[in-house]
């Protein structure tokens, strides 16, 4: 089965982004075939600072192989390596109703967190279809949020096979059920977009400067306090086992509980959790060259894939014509 998944590098990973796709996208490389990729070109529809892109791009993938991704097993490459993604894209345009792009809820959504509307934020969709389509991804693990985008390229697939005949699979978004949204330290869905996020490698200072700052409720220390809609209690739970998760809800509904006091545990259970991820990123950083060759002979092993797919697809538009 081929798993196909990617990341913005439009701003510093975080525990949102580790538990939602990172975590799981490095253990399917042990049981899949995994295609994972860092979608720089996508993050150039809200970053317009070229040296952030840049600097961004490198620390998403140096995050990436700290935490586990093996390059030996699996095809790890930055969007914008594979020229033939674009092309692709041009040509499934013309398979995209106006109407369905502006159906997009991530676009309007999008919009009325203040983004300045343009084609390229309008068109997204269609950039993430040619990301799935030109390496004939099969299972799209995705948050409930871009399910929608994957059922697009499902319709804009359809269109183009019923024409020319079978070019495409046919993708199956992933939704895992059983992981709730990442809550960020205001309660919202922990997200760059909102400011709400907790770094996967912070230094201590600012990683304890955000977890104290987590929103709770204002009720005294002796008051029973209810685990279940505390967002302290959503991000402590992520990082400990069943057995103490019960223990601190234990806690919660006994009163007496400082939330201070758990926001200072969890400090150091999440600086502790990434510490040996930490040491090897740093290692990498001494190491580029390693990592640039890593990424060369990744972006080499996409294109091999999506060059095939796209000389079909040039053959059968008629782009082709000697």
């Amino acid at each position: 089965m081929r798993v196909l998944s990617g990341i913005q590098p439009s701003g510093k990973l975080h525990l949102g982004n580790y538990f939602a796709m990172m975590k799981k996208m490095i253990e399917y490389q042990e049981k899949e075939e995994l295609f994972c990729f860092i979608v720089n070109l996508h993050a150039t529809t809200t970053v317009f600072d070229g040296n952030k892109l840049s600097t961004d791009t490198l620390d998403a993938i140096l995050d990436f192989f700290a935490l586990g991704l093996d390059p030996d097993k699996s095809i790890f490459w930055v969007q914008g390596d594979v020229p033939e993604v674009t092309e692709l894209t041009w040509y499934l345009f013309n398979f995209t109703p106006v109407g369905l792009l502006e159906r997009s809820h991530s676009y309007k959504d999008k919009i009325a967190k203040g983004l300045k509307p343009n084609a390229g934020l309008f068109t997204y969709p269609v950039l993430m279809a040619a990301d799935i389509l030109l390496y004939q991804g099969e299972k799209i693990p995705v948050g409930k949020d871009q399910k929608q985008h994957v059922e697009i390229t499902r319709d804009i697939a359809i269109k183009f096979n019923n024409l020319y005949g079978e070019t495409f699979v046919l993708p199956e978004p992933e939704i895992d059920e059983n992981l709730a949204v990442i809550p960020g330290i205001d309660g919202r869905k922990m997200s760059k977009s909102y400011d709400n996020t907790i770094e996967i490698f912070s230094d201590y200072k600012s990683l304890k400067k955000k977890v104290m700052s987590i929103v709770t409720d204002s009720k005294s220390i002796e008051e029973p306090k209810d685990p279940d809609n505390c967002n302290l209690f959503k991000i402590y739970s992520l990082f400990v086992d069943k057995k103490a998760q019960q223990e601190l809800a234990e806690r919660y509904r006994a009163g007496g509980l400082k939330y201070s006091s758990v926001k200072k545990e969890l400090v150091d259970i999440i600086y502790n959790f990434f510490e040996p991820y930490r040491k090897k990123r740093e290692e990498l950083a001494n190491n580029l060259d390693w990592v640039f060759k890593k990424m060369d002979e990744g972006a080499e092993k996409a294109r091999e894939i999506a060059s095939k797919t796209l000389k079909d697809v040039r053959n059968k538009v008629g782009i082709n014509y000697r």
